[in-house]
C-alpha cells in the first residue's frame, strides 16, 4: 500500500524509484533508455480548480502505449491513479500539470538485448503549464506553418504519445523566427498534422475540420469534437491543406496545456477579423465549465495532512 501521507513540496511532487521526493530531486538514469533512445511512452493530465479533468480518458490512453510499447510500469492502474493524486495532493495544488512516463529503464551492464532491460516509472505534478496564456488567449495566437515534415506515422506511431520531440522542436524554433509563438507541421504530401502538444480545429463552410492522420488522438481534441457535435455543428476529421487553414474563418489548437486556444494570425496574415471568433469563444468557455461536471472531472484525494487548497466561495471555472 503506497503511503499518501508524509512530507509536502509546494514547488512540484515527484514520483520516481519507488518514492515521493520534491520535483526538483527526482532523477533517473543517464543510461535509462528513455534517455539515450527515447524508448518511452508518457502522458499528461491535468488538475483545475482541485478537480482532475478526464483522468480515466488519460490513463486509458498511456496503459494502451505501454502495452504497444512493451512497457510495463511495475503499477496497476488504481495503485498508479494513487500515486497522481498524492504527487498533486503533496505539491498542494488546485491547477496542475501532471505528467507521467514509463521508460524502457534500463539493461545489465554489457547488454544490449531490450529484453533484459528494467523499465521505468515516473511522475510529477507542477503548477499548471500553459502553452498560451489565458491573456494570451483572449487576443488570440500567431501561427506559423512550418516546412519541416512531420515524422511519419508509419515509423513512429502518432498515437503512442512519445518524445520524438526534434521534428517539433525544430519547428517551433523556426516560428520563432518568424514572430510566431505556435507552428503547425505537415506531412509529406503537404497536409496539416499537429503541433508540439496540441491539436489544431478550422472552421469553414458552416463545418469545424481537424487532421485525423499522423497526429495524437489529444483528450482535448476528443473534448472539443464532443463539443461541437451537442451544439449540432457538423465536424469533419481528414485532410486538412495548408491554404484551407489559411482561407478559415476561425482556427484554434487544443491541449491539456491550455484547453482551447484561438488562433488569430497564420503566417503573418489574420484569420477572418484577426480577433477570436465567436464560435471558438463559445468552445472555450463551454470546455471549461465541464470541469465543474462531476461526469468529466473527479475531486483530487487531498491528504488531511498537506496543505487543503480549499476553492475560494463562488470560483468561476473558467481561468
Amino acid at each position: 500500500m503506497l503511503d499518501v501521507g508524509g512530507q509536502t513540496w509546494s514547488g512540484g511532487a515527484a514520483f520516481v524509484e519507488g518514492g515521493f521526493c520534491a520535483v526538483e530531486d527526482a532523477k533517473i538514469s543517464v543510461l535509462d533508455l528513455g534517455v539515450t533512445r527515447s524508448d518511452c511512452t508518457y502522458d499528461v493530465a491535468h488538475v483545475w480548480r482541485g478537480r482532475f479533468y478526464r483522468l480515466d480518458d488519460h490513463l486509458d490512453r498511456f496503459f494502451a502505449g505501454m502495452s504497444a510499447l512493451r512497457l510495463d510500469p511495475g503499477y496497476g492502474r488504481i495503485e498508479l491513479e494513487q500515486i497522481l493524486h498524492s504527487c498533486v495532493s503533496r505539491a498542494g495544488l488546485r491547477d496542475a500539470y501532471v505528467s507521467m512516463t514509463c521508460t524502457r529503464g534500463r539493461m545489465p551492464l554489457g547488454s544490449r538485448d531490450l529484453r533484459t532491460a528494467h523499465h521505468t516509472f515516473y511522475c510529477f505534478a507542477l503548477p499548471f503549464v500553459w502553452i498560451n496564456t489565458p491573456e494570451k488567449q483572449t487576443q488570440g495566437g500567431s501561427l506559423w506553418i512550418s516546412s519541416i515534415p512531420r515524422i511519419p506515422p508509419e515509423s513512429v506511431d502518432s498515437r503512442v504519445k512519445n518524445y520524438h520531440w526534434l521534428d517539433l522542436d525544430r519547428a517551433q524554433l523556426d516560428a520563432y523566427g518568424h514572430g510566431a509563438d505556435l507552428v503547425v507541421l505537415r506531412d509529406a504530401s503537404g497536409a496539416i498534422t499537429e503541433g508540439p502538444g496540441y491539436n489544431i480545429f478550422a472552421y469553414w463552410d458552416g463545418a469545424w475540420h481537424t487532421p485525423s492522420h499522423g497526429v495524437l488522438a489529444g483528450i482535448t481534441r476528443r473534448s472539443v469534437i464532443e463539443l461541437v457535435e451537442e451544439s449540432d455543428t457538423r465536424i469533419e476529421q481528414g485532410p486538412v491543406s495548408a491554404e484551407q487553414l489559411r482561407g478559415a474563418s476561425e482556427v484554434l489548437v487544443t491541449s491539456t496545456a491550455g484547453g482551447v486556444m484561438p488562433v488569430t494570425t497564420i503566417d503573418g496574415q489574420p484569420v477572418g477579423s484577426g480577433e477570436p471568433g465567436q464560435i471558438s469563444e463559445d468552445l472555450r468557455r463551454r470546455y471549461w465549465a465541464r470541469h465543474r461536471d462531476p461526469a468529466w472531472s473527479t475531486p483530487v484525494r487531498y491528504a488531511a495532512n498537506h496543505a487543503d487548497p480549499q476553492s475560494p466561495a463562488g470560483e468561476d471555472s473558467s481561468p
